[in-house]
C-alpha cells in the first residue's frame, strides 16, 4: 500500500513565512513603542499641569506611571533590536487640554488602547514561539491595568473592559 505524501512547507517557506511574521511583530511592536513614548510625554505634562487639591494625588501617581512608561519602552526597543527591527524614534501625538478631567480621561483611553494592543501582541509571539517576549508583554499588561484602574478611580467611572479577546 503505498503512502500518499502531504504537502508541507519546504524550510525556505517556513522561514519565509517566519520571517513575515517577525516583520508584522517588528512593526506592531514599532507603534507600541511609539505609545509609551507618548504616555511619557502626556504623564510627564499633565503631572505637572494638573492643578487643585483633588488633583494632587493623581499628579504623584502619573510622575510614577511615566517612569514605569520608560521602563516599558527600554524593554520594547530591546525587543524590537533582538528581532533584528531599529526602533522609532517618533511618539504619536499627545492630546492636551486646560480641563483635568479631560487629560485624565486622554490617559485612560490611551492606557484602554495599550492593553488591548499588547494582548495582540501576545498572540503574535506565542504563534512565533517566542514565549520569553510574550512574558514580558505580560508583566507590562499588569502594570498598564494598574495606571487603567489608578486613571479610572480618579475619574470616579468604572474600569474599561479588555477582556474580550483573551491573552
Amino acid at each position: 500500500m503505498a503512502k500518499t505524501k502531504q504537502a508541507s512547507a519546504t524550510p525556505k517557506q517556513r522561514g519565509k513565512s517566519s520571517k513575515s511574521q517577525i516583520n508584522e511583530l517588528i512593526d506592531a511592536l514599532n507603534e507600541d513603542l511609539a505609545r509609551e513614548y507618548q504616555a511619557i510625554i502626556a504623564y510627564t505634562v499633565y503631572s505637572n499641569v494638573l492643578t487643585g487639591a483633588q488633583w494632587m494625588k493623581i499628579a504623584s501617581e502619573l510622575q510614577k506611571h511615566a517612569s514605569e512608561e520608560l521602563a516599558h519602552a527600554m524593554m520594547i526597543a530591546d525587543q524590537i533590536d533582538y528581532l533584528g527591527g531599529k526602533p522609532t524614534a517618533t511618539p504619536k501625538p499627545v492630546k492636551l487640554s486646560d480641563k483635568a478631567e479631560e487629560m485624565i480621561r486622554f490617559d485612560l483611553d490611551n492606557e484602554t488602547e495599550t492593553i488591548r494592543n499588547y494582548r495582540q501582541r501576545i498572540k503574535q509571539a506565542e504563534a512565533i514561539g517566542h514565549y520569553a517576549l510574550a512574558e514580558q508583554l505580560r508583566k507590562i499588561v499588569a502594570e498598564e491595568q494598574d495606571h487603567q484602574h489608578d486613571l479610572a478611580t480618579a475619574l470616579g467611572v468604572d474600569v474599561p473592559r479588555v477582556f474580550e479577546d483573551g491573552a
